[in-house]
């Protein structure tokens, strides 16, 4: 089944009054970063957290009668989930969603919240849906996809409206991709209203299924590797999806797991805004200079979800920071004798580096029984201080490694 331009129209009427029509300002500390006009889509506002309640809602209004009554059903990470669960309890709609046993804690819990039955089943999305088409033929559900049902990409769609009329001028959109749902319906309503602007995909190098299907001529499975985009990793992307994006999209770009780090930390620290790891895929590739062409024009990157467990941000951003050259971390061999370890700590403290961690190892020390290994993380301003840092360490005789 085909999506439309004027099916994106409707469903933005359709939706209009029950999911939020987010803001999407000019962000001077990014476009500073990046060298570009950067406006930020605030889909993170959403009462879910995420884009995904436009589609969600557009499909529960599209169900007949009948379906509406007996309900529906879903397999998602989480986003899918939440945006069903919620206009599901909000429509009176019984709402059931298998999400994969690693779905992150606070996806799972509050879908819960908002009164849907949680079944968790499978390693990935693709194990958790095979269960979720089980179910849905066994208790006559009505199974929506989270991103190739037809209503879902036009409701996705909408999106691409609303920035076409918040930023008049804009003339670059990147897209995170996952099962190419939002790209697609994000990419048909932009290249309706505005023919010239440019539409670029961004995926994880972990979970790569749409470049993997633009090879093929087609949708394809791939290996998925663990990626702190975890709500773009789709095995295989939609089938309708596809056939909409591959030619309308005008590029697709890949970003690692270091770049996605520092996206999360640069969006917390200078927009104040805490995005998951597919919300900061967009900025990443603009932070890591993939994107040259697009100096000094205006780009437009949807932060399309919020929903990020705490313990991983934590770890997350710990990894930004090393990504960011502001924690070092190194084993420096020192002094065994009284005063050994002041001299190398003041040593430190004299360059202005900060001791996070350390921590003595004897037992696996060198030959020599007057000096031990020491095992160290220290914070730093960037780059260049971890250069002073070890320039001074090694200056005054301390032998150093780095993991």
């Amino acid at each position: 089944m085909s999506v439309t331009f004027q099916a994106v129209q409707e469903a933005a009427r359709r939706i209009a009054g029950h999911v939020v029509q987010s803001p999407c300002p000019l962000s001077i500390p990014l476009s500073e970063a990046t060298g570009m006009k950067i406006f930020c889509k605030l889909e993170y506002l959403q009462r879910t957290g995420s884009f995904k309640e436009r589609g969600a809602r557009n499909a529960l209004e599209l169900l007949a009668p009948k379906q509406k009554k007996l309900g529906v059903i879903a397999a998602s990470a989480g986003n899918h989930a939440l945006g069903l669960a919620y206009h599901g309890q909000l429509l009176g709609l019984p709402v059931t969603v298998v999400m994969p046993r690693f779905a992150p804690l606070t996806k799972v819990t509050n879908c819960r919240r908002l009164e849907a039955t949680v079944v968790l089943h499978g390693a990935d999305i693709s194990e958790a849906r095979e269960k979720a088409v089980e179910i849905a033929t066994a208790k006559q559900l009505t199974y929506i996809s989270g991103y190739d049902d037809p209503g879902i990409i036009a409701g996705q769609g909408t999106m691409g409206l609303e920035i076409a009329a918040q930023v008049p001028e804009v003339d670059a959109v990147i897209v995170p991709i996952g099962g190419a749902g939002l790209i697609a319906g994000t990419a048909l309503a932009l290249k309706a209203a505005k023919p010239g602007v440019r539409v670029i995909g961004v995926e994880p190098e972990r979970a790569a299924s749409y470049t993997a299907a633009l090879a093929a001529g087609g949708p394809v499975k791939v290996e998925l590797k663990p990626t702190l985009a975890d709500g773009l990793s789709v095995p295989q992307v939609g089938a309708n999806a596809f056939r909409i994006a591959r030619d309308l999209v005008d590029n697709t770009i890949l970003v690692g797991e270091h770049e996605i780090a520092l996206a999360i930390l640069r969006l917390l620290e200078l927009e104040k805004a805490v995005v998951e790891g597919a919300g900061a895929a967009p900025l990443a590739a603009c932070l890591a200079g993939l994107v040259p062409e697009l100096k000094g024009r205006n780009v437009v990157l949807p932060l399309c979800g919020g929903n990020i467990d705490t313990p991983i941000l934590g770890r997350v951003l710990e990894r930004g920071l090393a990504s960011d050259g502001r924690l070092y971390r190194f084993t420096a061999t020192i002094s065994d004798r009284p005063g050994g370890l002041a001299r190398f700590a003041g040593l430190l403290a004299e360059t202005g580096a900060s001791i996070l961690e350390i921590s003595h190892d004897r037992a696996f020390a060198s030959d020599d029984i007057t000096t031990v290994s020491v095992h160290c993380i220290v914070e730093t301003r960037d780059a260049g201080h971890i250069a002073v840092v070890r320039e001074r360490l090694t200056r005054e005789g301390f032998v150093l490694s780095e993991s």
